[in-house]
């Protein structure tokens, strides 16, 4: 038998329960990983409460890391011991061992540990295609990051100041302030700041940014395009606020012909090729040291409930894992 965390309706994290479940041999495509750490993130929190809807019963988590056990028919790019990741594509990590499609796996290097890649692949690979594909972000430029405390923002943050930026983090707890400037932030803002937006406004003289990368959503979303320079692009990948509330596009264009985008990881790393050329830059910073991830909390498998409150109460700083 294998534990593992399960919930059979949307609801609070009391809806989770630790059970014993059946796993199967892997079938055709599939990889058996023996979990070895667990990333922790906030789109678990949407699926547990029934924004990003699942069927249900389900497992819950898109991230962790761990060796193969079994490859299921046709699997070639994989063999029993490698070490191998994953952070996009396929949901139950959750779990002591899973059965996870092959071509949303990425092999590993030696240099980075079980436990940095669980906590990083989903947030480093998010935080890839914000600053190298959806904004490439440039030296030179001051970049708006909200939540740059968080598991996404300390790598964000610290990568964008590797590519010559300089990053105006936001927070809204002032005890996080030092941890911002500690990822890479030049300038802290508190958003619960009336105003804040024109903080941006001043350290900027007025010009305004071309990239706001916001994960927060309802509250900062039509403030945040007051960041924005006329052609800026507001990047709006989260909603640990609640969803942005619907709005007019003439506002795009009363604002100097705004750019606004909702992606998700999966739509840019559909291949797995892609995949692993999105990991592989990640993991370039990471064995370089320009970034450098802090897995701040650690919980059991069995207390998934409890670092889920603890994450979306805003008590976490960095990145959080299971431990199987």
């Amino acid at each position: 038998m294998t534990k593992a965390i399960r919930f059979e309706t949307p609801g609070g994290s009391d809806v989770l329960q630790f059970v014993d479940i059946d796993l199967p041999a892997p079938a055709a495509g599939q990889v058996r990983i023996r979990h070895t750490a667990i990333g922790v993130n906030f789109i678990d929190t949407y699926h547990r409460t029934g924004l990003y809807p699942l069927p249900m019963p389900s497992g819950l988590g898109s991230e962790a890391a761990g060796v193969v056990e079994a490859v299921g028919e046709g699997v070639t790019r994989f063999r029993a011991g490698d070490r191998v990741g994953y952070g996009s594509g396929f949901i139950g990590s959750y779990s002591e061992a899973a059965n996870v499609p092959a071509d949303r796996l990425v092999k590993l290097p030696e240099g980075v540990s079980d436990e940095v890649a669980a906590a990083s692949l989903l947030k480093g690979m998010t935080a890839q295609y914000l600053l190298r594909r959806i904004h490439p972000v440039q030296a030179g430029e001051t970049i708006v990051f909200h939540a740059a405390a968080g598991g996404v923002g300390q790598i964000a943050v610290q990568w964008a100041r590797h590519l010559g930026a300089t990053v105006i983090g936001s927070t809204t707890s002032p005890s996080k302030v030092e941890q911002c400037k500690a990822n890479g932030c030049a300038h802290v803002i508190n958003t619960r700041d009336a105003g804040w937006e024109k903080q941006v406004r001043d350290l900027t003289g007025g010009a305004g940014v071309p990239v706001v990368y916001d994960s927060i959503g309802k509250d900062t979303f039509l403030a945040g395009l007051d960041c924005l320079q006329p052609r800026g692009i507001m990047v709006t990948y989260g909603n640990a606020s609640g969803p942005v509330d619907p709005f007019s596009p003439a506002i795009l264009a009363q604002k100097g012909s705004l750019f606004v985008t909702r992606p998700v990881l999966a739509h840019y790393t559909r291949t797995p090729d892609e995949l692993q050329e999105t990991a592989d830059d990640l993991f370039a910073v990471l064995a370089s040291g320009a970034v450098k991830v802090s897995i701040n909390q650690r919980y059991a498998l069995k207390d998934a409930a409890q670092a889920q409150d603890e994450l979306t109460a805003r008590k976490t700083t960095g990145a959080t894992i299971l431990v199987p």
